[in-house]
């Protein structure tokens, strides 16, 4: 099966990427309990990246949990396992259950949502011999833009991160294979949004909308 068909979105940037590995990016609003997660990641604190009802859901005893390096208290607050915690810097590169995992600097030059000082993560995991890269909350950003991906999940409705117009033009200079929209549709942004991005990304470049 096709990777893109292996990536759901679950709601904003509660994202699955199943297949031999089964990878969580800020779980959120998860209904059902299938406790089937290799590996969670965490892009920040915020409590709709950071939610221990919901990745809780998706825990098991082995799960290894990545976060940046400053969200070090947040997952010592839940009470995760320490042995089983990854924890990076930007620009970094980890092997995660023999996964390649490099961490992108992910923040808002001109807002003060998610401070660049805060050094808070996306990240770009190689899954079945592809680059996908998780952006986290963030606008365009030259650390994002220097990113080598095949598939990317980006937000786009405004506020917090890029609206669709600014995600479209991220994406174009990007060049990836694929991109998916995220982070709209239900806190924040508007349920058009993704169509609106698919509308500004260049021809070549694949856009699948999942929310």
């Amino acid at each position: 099966m096709e990777l893109i068909n292996e990536i759901t979105v679950n709601e904003h940037s509660s994202i699955r990427i199943g297949g031999e590995k089964v990878l969580y990016f800020d779980p959120f609003h998860v209904k059902e309990e299938p406790h089937d997660a290799d590996v969670i990641f965490f892009t920040h604190g915020h409590y709709d990246h950071f939610s221990p009802e919901d990745f809780r859901k998706l825990a098991k005893e082995d799960t290894v949990y990545v976060a940046p390096k400053s969200c070090k208290k947040d997952l010592k607050k839940a009470k995760l396992p320490e042995k089983n915690c990854v924890f990076m810097k930007a620009d970094r590169e980890e092997e995660v259950c023999g996964m390649k995992v490099r961490s992108v600097l992910s923040y808002n030059p001109m807002k003060p949502f998610h401070p660049k000082s805060y050094e808070w993560l996306g990240y770009v995991v190689e899954v079945d011999g592809q680059k996908v890269y998780v952006c986290g909350d963030m606008d365009d950003t030259p650390e994002g833009r220097a990113v080598d991906c095949d598939i990317v999940l980006v937000p786009c409705g405004g506020t917090y991160t890029m609206d669709a117009k600014a995600a479209a033009g991220f994406v174009n200079a990007l060049k990836p294979k694929t991109a998916i929209p995220t982070h709209y549709g239900s806190i924040v942004g508007k349920k058009k949004d993704g169509e609106k991005f698919k509308k500004g990304v260049d021809k070549e470049i694949e856009v699948v909308v999942k929310l």
